[in-house]
């Protein structure tokens, strides 16, 4: 009986010994198999469209050896998001660089999931907007530093490519496609200078006028302070649509602007610049004291209500500031 036993024990042991072989061995293949196909996929396009079995099949399945950046979008022209475009393009821009880069290797995918094509997908993942970047990593599920804070960071690419580094330690350097236009602008620019002072060439003093030399310094201030360059850098959206269909002018964090939000600071500030040339020429003038004082009253309005509204504006983006004059 003992020797029966024994032989059943062996027997058993055998068996599972083969069974765990197996099962070990149908993963790894599964996982190549898979790695294989993406890498397949990824010689045609370098963001690969998922539906819900693709999304299962490469995202979410285990065991994974790789990361995924998925980004879910809106890109039908009827759900009317603007924001999906500019963010799709420069979503391309970071996978093409990284598909032709040295650092291209089988541990880092691309993939979009539409909400017309998957919305399968976006229930899964319990999503409501787009567009939203979110790395899956190779073990564990998404924290919640996974998902690309687009609304204080923006969308360009160098960003998205430094957010994949944070998460992924795979470093991106982002090639953007060639664009002349900017160089023929200029060019077109220069030469109808050029062609201006070659015609005035007899009456150049229009050189020496300071009132041409200030209105353009003052354009320029402007347009700095405004955060155009902020938004040349980041590239944040017009506008933002929220799921309910209110329209958001202004960016509700300090971290954050939107470019109409940007066009609004700076005619704000116009209109305050405006109210101080008033007063002061109103001051400095000698002649009709009646209209010298017009303008004053003017000025002083222009600078109190204008200046009202960009404390207002402040005020809606740092909560904690406790200052206001006219409006709050």
């Amino acid at each position: 009986m003992k020797w029966v036993l024994f032989a059943f024990f062996i027997v058993f042991i055998n068996v599972s010994d083969i069974k765990c072989q197996y099962q070990s061995k149908t993963g790894s293949s599964s996982l190549a198999d898979r790695v294989q196909q993406l890498s397949s996929m990824v010689a045609t396009t370098s963001a690969l469209k998922f539906n819900l079995g693709k999304f299962k099949e490469y995202v979410k399945a285990t065991p994974r050896n790789y990361s995924v950046i998925v980004m879910f979008t809106a890109m039908t022209p009827q759900r009317q998001c603007q924001i999906c475009r500019l963010a799709y393009d420069e979503f391309i821009i970071v996978a093409n660089s990284f598909r032709y880069s040295p650092a291209y290797s089988n541990k880092l995918f691309f993939a979009i999931v539409d909400f017309d094509d998957a919305y399968d997908v976006f229930q899964l993942m319990k999503l409501s907007t787009a567009p939203i970047f979110m790395h899956f990593p190779p073990k564990g599920k998404p924290k919640k530093a996974d998902t690309m804070d687009i609304q204080r960071v923006g969308l360009n690419a160098e960003t998205i490519a430094k957010w994949i580094y944070e998460r992924t330690d795979i470093q991106i350097r982002v090639f953007r496609p060639p664009s002349y236009s900017g160089t023929v602008a200029v060019i077109m620019l220069l030469f109808l200078i050029g062609v201006f002072l070659y015609v005035r060439r007899n009456n150049l003093d229009f050189i020496y006028n300071k009132t041409i030399w200030g209105l353009g310094a003052m354009f320029f201030t402007l347009t700095m302070i405004s955060g155009q360059m902020w938004n040349h850098i980041r590239g944040p959206p017009f506008i933002h649509k929220a799921p309910n269909g209110n329209v958001a002018y202004i960016h509700g964090s300090s971290q954050g602007q939107f470019v109409l939000e940007s066009y609004i600071v700076m005619f704000l500030n116009g209109a305050v610049v405006l109210g101080m040339i008033l007063m002061t020429e109103a001051a400095a003038r000698k002649g009709d004291v009646k209209k010298r004082r017009i303008f004053a009253v003017i000025g002083l309005g222009l600078v109190a209500v204008f200046f009202s509204f960009l404390l207002s504006i402040f005020r809606n983006k740092a909560q904690a500031y406790p200052y206001s004059l006219l409006f709050k």
